[in-house]
């Protein structure tokens, strides 16, 4: 049996950076498919987050940064296409290809298409890769505890909620459990409660949701991104650090292409680091979705052909005792047609 049916991962979730230029209709390429979620942040300047699905439809911003509800920028995020997605710069606009910004671009592929989803209480419409297991999740909120049909076949181990229609936090589950919550938004530790996700962890065919208003508040528009452990492709867990510039190992199976850090017993931010901007290790160039913040350095790992390696006692990465939890997607498998290696 093959270590993973997943030989390129490349074509379910890709990196791709420019540099902005201020023309209008401008056609970003090189994603590798047409992707149904697109995560773009300057680099350089510090603008917003800013966050397009293919569920809610192209132009459809939401801020991972921020609590702002859903916002219509069609006029400037133009389109989903075969090969990545179009852009236009306007006076006075998001800066989404504003001269001399640098950007990056964390795209994931659904299912190119929607479905009704009646396997939950609540009737949602999913865009789900089976394959990778990742849906796009839309749905319209009750008020009260319930269930949402995702689509993935497994039960997803990450999940992270917006209600699109009011300001309020992100809410984020992940394989700590449904007890918790935590907001991609802000630097909050985890926290429990049974409001977010009614204390219910997912199936594998819903995920469950409270009466909070982040994730299920009543006649709001609301959106959920799912992602179940996928061996060789992706992977989502926890560690805990040692404090040591020889620091803790984190097995994944694969070599990362894209990571997300966050500490959970106290307060500190979600930082990503991916493979395009860091070509060589050390690892260095770091952004945090919880703020605009342009890139900043810091000696933080290795990506290693099998996992990730902490390089320093960096608080949000290796504090001695620390708890943390981590979402990657891979590079290249362990093994396999196309075996990893480190740089």
């Amino acid at each position: 049996m093959a270590y993973t049916t997943i030989k390129k991962p490349s074509d379910y979730f890709n990196t791709v950076l420019y540099t902005g230029d201020d023309s209008s209709n401008r056609g970003i390429t090189g994603v590798g498919f047409q992707p149904d979620l697109v995560w773009n942040k300057t680099r350089n300047q510090a603008f917003n987050h800013y966050l397009f699905d293919s569920v809610r439809g192209a132009g459809q911003l939401i801020f991972p940064n921020d609590t702002a509800a859903e916002q219509d920028k069609s006029a400037e995020f133009i389109s989903f296409d075969s090969n990545g997605f179009t852009v236009t710069q306007n006076a006075g606009s998001l800066g989404i290809n504003w001269s001399s910004a640098n950007y990056a671009n964390w795209c994931w592929l659904g299912a190119n298409g929607t479905a009704s989803n009646t396997d939950g209480d609540i009737t949602s419409t999913v865009s789900a890769n089976t394959t990778s297991g990742f849906s796009i999740v839309s749905w319209t909120g009750t008020g009260a505890n319930a269930t949402v049909g995702h689509g993935l076949g497994i039960a997803p181990k990450f999940l992270i909620v917006k209600n699109r229609s009011s300001a309020t936090s992100w809410g984020v589950q992940t394989s700590t459990g449904a007890g918790f919550e935590m907001n991609l938004n802000n630097t909050e530790a985890q926290t429990a409660t049974s409001v977010y996700w009614n204390s219910t962890n997912p199936t594998s065919s819903v995920f469950s949701v409270g009466t909070n208003a982040a994730t299920n508040n009543s006649g709001d528009n609301m959106i959920a991104y799912c992602f179940a452990e996928v061996k060789g492709f992706s992977k989502f867990g926890s560690y805990t650090g040692n404090g040591s510039t020889d620091g803790a190992f984190i097995y994944t199976g694969f070599k990362p292409a894209w990571l997300m850090v966050k500490r959970t017993d106290i307060g500190d931010g979600w930082t990503i680091v991916d493979n395009k901007r860091n070509t060589y290790n050390l690892v260095t160039q770091r952004l945090q979705a919880q703020v605009s913040d342009a890139e900043s350095a810091l000696d933080l790992i290795d990506f290693t052909s099998n996992g990730f390696k902490n390089r320093n006692n960096f608080v949000s990465w290796n504090s001695s005792g620390g708890t943390y939890i981590y979402m990657a997607f891979a590079e290249e498998p362990l093994v396999g047609d196309n075996p990893a290696t480190a740089r």
